[in-house]
């Protein structure tokens, strides 16, 4: 470990070792930083000899094991969820490549056979040969040109800070932090929200829910994320709505192409995608017809990532409900396994 680190390990006499995890994300363990914590001009610090001294209430050991196990089954079933999204995720994107970059159905039709996976109706939407493009071979009667030829480009702004009738509301608002920390396909929540008001006094607009959104200035230029709701945003991301609906194959195209978009965009400081960034793209155009086989086929792939995303989120709010009142004796044991029974 770094200098600026501390090992807490419990030896099983006063704390559950595994409980020991759940202790120091509680309240009494937060109000025990901000009481020794040392406020500096550049940082605040922490002592490490000042650790020890910290008093929290600890319950029987009986307890804590108890409590582990409960709120250690929640962050089970969410941790399932998440190894399920990645494997179905993993699916999404191998069905596009086989279609959209190895161009496998045509493949297949030269070769006079039948793809397993791939209904006939499906298959007969692909030609049976390639052509020379700018990009390399690629299928019969499609084309090349920029990402906007089948996307509409979206964008967002940011009410007045000063108004706080503005903010506080019922509409999600997403920042580059949102969208950069998502770390999953679909965001679902925002740090802050804004009011109507807000929303219809300032540039912000209305995002459609299955838009893809992307990161345009700063650090983290590029990161993206699907909306799994309809949201607001600011003005330092930009939002992309396919025009031939087919969400879910214009957010596998963009990540597909979004290293290349990053590299052709420019900055003083950081990397700016801009506007022309997309116009001025070259991607493999397929036909829509052929986007929205993709989109019906995958559909359900993405729509169960969707249900277990926000089934995680409603498990994570459950856990954290939870613990501050576990901790403390608020919340009896069994009362809590009731309360996530009858949430299943």
């Amino acid at each position: 470990m770094g200098q600026n680190l501390v090992l807490l390990r419990a030896d099983g006499t006063e704390v559950f070792p595994p409980f020991l995890r759940w202790l120091v994300r509680g309240p009494e363990w937060w109000e025990q930083i901000r009481h020794f914590l040392n406020v500096g001009a550049v940082f605040d610090s922490l002592k490490c000899a000042d650790i020890p001294n910290f008093r929290l209430h600890i319950p029987l050991l009986s307890e804590q094991r108890a409590i582990t196990h409960i709120l250690g089954t929640l962050d089970d079933k969410i941790e399932l969820s998440h190894r399920q999204n990645e494997t179905l995720e993993a699916m999404a994107r191998a069905l596009f490549k086989s279609w959209f970059v190895d161009f496998d159905p045509v493949h297949a039709r030269m070769e006079g056979r039948q793809p397993k996976g791939i209904p006939a109706d499906v298959l007969s939407l692909f030609p049976s040969g390639f052509q020379s493009s700018a990009l390399g071979e690629i299928p019969d009667g499609w084309e090349v040109g920029p990402i906007l030829a089948q996307a509409k480009l979206l964008s967002g702004g940011t009410p007045k800070t000063d108004r706080a009738d503005y903010w506080n509301g019922e509409i999600p608002w997403a920042s580059a932090k949102d969208v950069s920390q998502c770390g999953k396909m679909f965001l679902m929540a925002t740090e802050r929200t804004i009011t109507e008001q807000g929303l219809a006094e300032s540039a912000t607009q209305l995002i459609p829910a299955l838009s893809t959104v992307v990161v345009a200035r700063g650090a983290t230029t590029g990161r993206m994320t699907m909306f799994g709701r309809e949201m607001a945003m600011n003005q330092t991301c930009y939002a992309l709505q396919s025009k031939v609906d087919a969400p879910f194959a214009l957010h596998c195209l963009l990540r597909q192409e979004m290293d290349t978009l990053v590299h052709s965009a420019h900055g003083s400081v950081f990397d700016t995608i801009t506007t022309s960034t997309f116009s001025s793209s070259k991607v493999v155009l397929a036909p829509p017809p052929v986007l929205q086989s993709f989109n019906q086929i995958s559909s359900s792939v993405f729509l169960r990532i969707l249900a277990n995303t926000e089934e995680s989120r409603a498990l994570a709010a459950l856990r954290d409900a939870l613990l501050p009142k576990l901790l403390s004796g608020e919340l009896q044991v069994k009362t809590a396994e009731k309360i996530i029974r009858g949430a299943k």
